[in-house]
This record gives C-alpha cells, sequence and structure tokens, in this order.
C-alpha cells in the first residue's frame, strides 16, 4: 500500500458522506493524486473550489472539518455561548453545507443562528454585525462558475476574516480529527425576522421620495439569491417600476443561461440589456448569484451600456461625499481606479488605498462612508454591512438616478463632469484564464524578471509589491507612467492572472473631452496588447 492509498483509505472511513466515500472509491489514482494534492485554504475570500469528495474540494467533511477549526479559534477567543450566524447561497450542496456548519458550532458550545433560506452574503454580514454575533459564516462562491462553492466567515463585527485569524484558524483545520469524529447536534433554524431588519435598514440608508416612482429598471439577480430581495429593496425606497429578466430570476445552481455567472463576464449581462431596451428603462441592475455585488447599465445616445466598476464607484462616491462629514474616509483598492485619491481631497474628505478585497477596504479606517473595488463590489453602509453589498449598492444608484433625472441629467452627466475636473479616465481589465495554477507562477515570475522598460511609447517604472519594503505587500507587480498604470496580480478566487489597465488624459477645455478619451483608449488598447502577451 502507497503512503496516498493510505491517507485515501483513512479519508473514506473519516467522511460522513457515503455520496462522497463512493465518489473516491470509484476514482482511479491519478485522479487521486489531483484530490489529494492538497486542501483548500483561506484565499482572499475564505475557503473556495469545486464541489467534489476529497480535501482539496467543498464537501461535507472538509466543511465539518474548517468549522471544528472554527470553533476551536472562537472558543480560544471567546465565551462559550457566544452566537454565531450561519447562512447560504443556492448554489449546489449550500444546505448541506450551512446544516454541518451549524451543527459543530452547536456542539462546540455556541449559540447558532441558521438563516433558513438561501440569502444574499450581504444579509449575514449584517446580522452578524447587528446580532452583536462573534462570528458568521456564508456558504457561498459567489460568481464562480455552477461547479464551485465556498466558505467565507465573518469575525470582528460582520467584515471577512484577516490574518493572523485566517493562519490561526488553518491550524486548527490541520489538527482537526477525522470529521466523522468531530461532533455534531441539531439546530433549528431561526423563525428571526433577519431578511426583514436588513430590508428596514436599507430603506432607512435610501428613503422613499417622489422621484423614484418615475424610474424605470430593468434587473436580473442572475440566477443567485438576490432577486427577491433586491426587488423588496427597491420596493420600500419607491422604485416600483421595475421590469425582471424571467429567464434568470429564480435561484438555479447550475446558472443554465450563462457560462460563467457574474456581470462583468463578456454576454453575461446581455439578457438584462436586452430588457432594459425592450422597456426603456433608464437604468439596468445585474446582481451575482449572492449579492454581494451590483453593475449597473445606463440609458444614453446609443441605447444602454453596461458601467464599469470603477466608473459606477466613481458616481457613488461623488454622491456620498456631498453630503458626507467633511474628513469623512473613502477607500478603494491598489487594482482599482486612481480617480477616489483626487476626488476625496476635492471634496474635503479622506482617501486610503488598501489591499485587494473587502476585508481590507472596510477596515480602512474611522470615519469610513464608502469603499469599493473595481470589480463591481460596492460598500455604501459600513456601518451596516462590512463588506460589499449589491442590494444596498443597486437601491441607492437608482435613487441617484431618480434624483439626477428629475434635472434632466443622468449618470452619464455626472461621469462626464469628473473627466473634465480630474482628467479623462478609461480603463480595462485583461484575464489570462489558467487550467494549471502553475502557468500563473510562471508568468508572473517571467514579468518580474524581464519587466518592459517602455509601454505605449511611455519610459515606465516597476514597482515589484512583492516585496518587504513595499507599503502594501501582494503578489503582483506594477507599471506606471505619468499617464497610465498597469497592475498585474493572480486572482485570488479564480485561475485567473489579471491585468488591470488605467489611462487619463488631462481636459483641456469642454470641447476637448472627446478628443482626450480618443487619446486615452488609443493608449489603453496598446497596454491590453501587452497584457494580452503576458
Amino acid at each position: 500500500m502507497t503512503e496516498l492509498d493510505a491517507v485515501v483509505r483513512q479519508w473514506i472511513e473519516d467522511d460522513p458522506d457515503p455520496a462522497t466515500q463512493a465518489e473516491l472509491r470509484d476514482l482511479d489514482a491519478s485522479d487521486l493524486a489531483s484530490r489529494f494534492a492538497g486542501a483548500l485554504t483561506f484565499g482572499t475570500a475564505g475557503l473556495r473550489g469545486p464541489v467534489q469528495a476529497g480535501p482539496g474540494g467543498m464537501n461535507v467533511a472538509v466543511v465539518t472539518r474548517a468549522t471544528h477549526g472554527v470553533a476551536q479559534y472562537l472558543s480560544r477567543h471567546h465565551a462559550t455561548g457566544s452566537e454565531v450566524v450561519v447562512g447560504r447561497d443556492a448554489r449546489h450542496g449550500s444546505a448541506e453545507f450551512a446544516v454541518a456548519a451549524a451543527e459543530v458550532l452547536a456542539a462546540a458550545g455556541f449559540r447558532v443562528t441558521l438563516l433558513p433560506d438561501p440569502a444574499p452574503t450581504p444579509v449575514l454580514a449584517f446580522a452578524t454585525r447587528s446580532r452583536g454575533a462573534v462570528a458568521g459564516i456564508q456558504i457561498t462562491a459567489s460568481h464562480n462558475p455552477a461547479a464551485d462553492n465556498g466558505y467565507k466567515v465573518y469575525l470582528d463585527g460582520g467584515a471577512q476574516l484577516v490574518s493572523p485569524a485566517d493562519r490561526e484558524i488553518e491550524e486548527f483545520i490541520r489538527q482537526a480529527p477525522g470529521a466523522s469524529s468531530i461532533a455534531r447536534t441539531a439546530v433549528t433554524p431561526t423563525a428571526d425576522p433577519v431578511i426583514e431588519q436588513y430590508l428596514d435598514r436599507v430603506a432607512q440608508r435610501v428613503p422613499e421620495r417622489p422621484s423614484h416612482s418615475t424610474l424605470r429598471v430593468a434587473l436580473t439577480p442572475m440566477h443567485g439569491v438576490g432577486g427577491p430581495v433586491a426587488v423588496e429593496a427597491l420596493r420600500r425606497s419607491g422604485v416600483t417600476d421595475v421590469h425582471i429578466v424571467t429567464s434568470q430570476f429564480d435561484a438555479d445552481p447550475d446558472f443554465p443561461t450563462v457560462t460563467f455567472p457574474n456581470p462583468e463576464e463578456p454576454g453575461a449581462a446581455d439578457q438584462v440589456l436586452a430588457l432594459a431596451a425592450e422597456v426603456d428603462a433608464a437604468l439596468a441592475i445585474a446582481l451575482d448569484p449572492d449579492a454581494d455585488r451590483c453593475a449597473i447599465g445606463v440609458r444614453g445616445p446609443n441605447g444602454v451600456r453596461m458601467l464599469t466598476g470603477d466608473e459606477t464607484g466613481a458616481v457613488i462616491a461623488d454622491h456620498i461625499l456631498r453630503s458626507a462629514p467633511p474628513g469623512s474616509l473613502v477607500a478603494s483598492t491598489i487594482v482599482s481606479s486612481s480617480l477616489l485619491s483626487a476626488l476625496a481631497p476635492a471634496r474635503g474628505a479622506r482617501y486610503r488605498r488598501t489591499l485587494t478585497g473587502f476585508k481590507w477596504l472596510v477596515r480602512a479606517g474611522d470615519g469610513l462612508v464608502y469603499a469599493y473595488e473595481e470589480a463591481i463590489g460596492h460598500c455604501v453602509d459600513p456601518d451596516a454591512v462590512r463588506d460589499k453589498d449589491g442590494v444596498s449598492a443597486a437601491v441607492l444608484l437608482a435613487h441617484i438616478a431618480a434624483e439626477l433625472a428629475e434635472e434632466g441629467r443622468t449618470i452619464l452627466d455626472v461621469l462626464d463632469d469628473l473627466d473634465r475636473e480630474f482628467g479623462a479616465r478609461v480603463g480595462t481589465q485583461v484575464s489570462r484564464r489558467v487550467t494549471d495554477l502553475s502557468e500563473i507562477g510562471d508568468m508572473m515570475t517571467r514579468l518580474r524578471s524581464a519587466p518592459p522598460t517602455t509601454l505605449a511609447g511611455a519610459t515606465v517604472t516597476v514597482r515589484d509589491l512583492n516585496t518587504p519594503d513595499a507599503e502594501l505587500r501582494t503578489d503582483a507587480v506594477e507599471l506606471t507612467s505619468e499617464r497610465f498604470r498597469v497592475i498585474v496580480r493572480p486572482s485570488g478566487t479564480e485561475p485567473k492572472l489579471k491585468a488591470y489597465l488605467e489611462v487619463v488624459e488631462p481636459v483641456a477645455t469642454a470641447e476637448d473631452l472627446a478628443p482626450a478619451r480618443s487619446r486615452a483608449a488609443d493608449t489603453l488598447e496598446s497596454l491590453a496588447d501587452f497584457a494580452r502577451s503576458l
């Protein structure tokens, strides 16, 4: 018997799920070697991987051992009997994984609030904070493909965990016994109106106004869990003319109409854009499957077009900062547009740049009123939800659109104003999806060993952000000139190498806006060619 044979046999004996036991017994040696090559670890957004048997996948055994590790950590740092909230989306395995997590925590002596139905991730983050729970666990893989699921942990008043907590929990997981020997105690799902409380908070943040009733919206939840909550949240703010993409409204873990259920992916928002054109909607809203991200499309002279996350972030930030107390803080990440760093001081606010991920953004500092990342994530109410929240962002954007309509303006007019004030900005993202994760490391190594000295006809400064003296240390390389920036990094949630590109062209006069954007677009295409060649 080989060492792998012994490890596999022991795992099967310890697996409490007969289905995944049988799955492993049917695999050949090559597949088993792949399944047991390594365990899931906490990345940018928690544990995430394919729903499959073995330590490298999402299954009841892995969730049981992970929750045992979380319980050990919480027992070390919090009193027995403290509350933990457990929620889930509607992906394959989510119901079973949520029950397993809740039962392990209950057996460890915690008071568990198990949400009874699939719900948006921001509802879990809200409940964790509003109830004063010591932790929250959400079973979700957000916008990943249908084959995946994941496990997110919230600490510190409803924020995603960061080091050293993640490393400490991982060590407890490594020391965990076999899953079948970990105690579990049955948990009754809560009858508390958690979603109602969340909706009440959103309504307080964006109260109903007469202008809201005249706004027509097209909406898709992308086969996820956000549809009913988003429609109700909009209704409570007075936005009642909402048209839904019926083929994508019900939760469906197979995501049958989209290859990748991410509004940023090419083609993913086609149906909501078509509906917006059909019903003459002023605003198209696309949520990702767990409703923590929000993308919008805005009607312009050439129809409805989707905005980038950076464009949406600029509009929201400008709106919030016009009424925020002086000295308020806004934050964005190293891969987001640089606009916020110019906008904040111009509006009497402070700005902070953080590492990628909302676990860092919501910890940017005191006085935080808004944080966003370019991947269509927006935190518009940090006091209530210390994470990105697609539902509350959608409601706020609807309010902004309705308010502008009263003035005969649109969100596109706001973007024009910002470009005139701070320079014409264009940006894009180039992704290289791989099947072998080692390819990502190889590409980063090549870039670090032989970085370009010029790009788009300009001399570039190269900064390796993964060095001990880096202000924000992460696995990324930044290439900058006076008018553009390129950041290359591995994705924290998907098998991709990502390049984030931004070009800024000064706008001399109001008439120079279109030429400046054209110049910027030409430079951007040259940078994109470089990114595609990595």
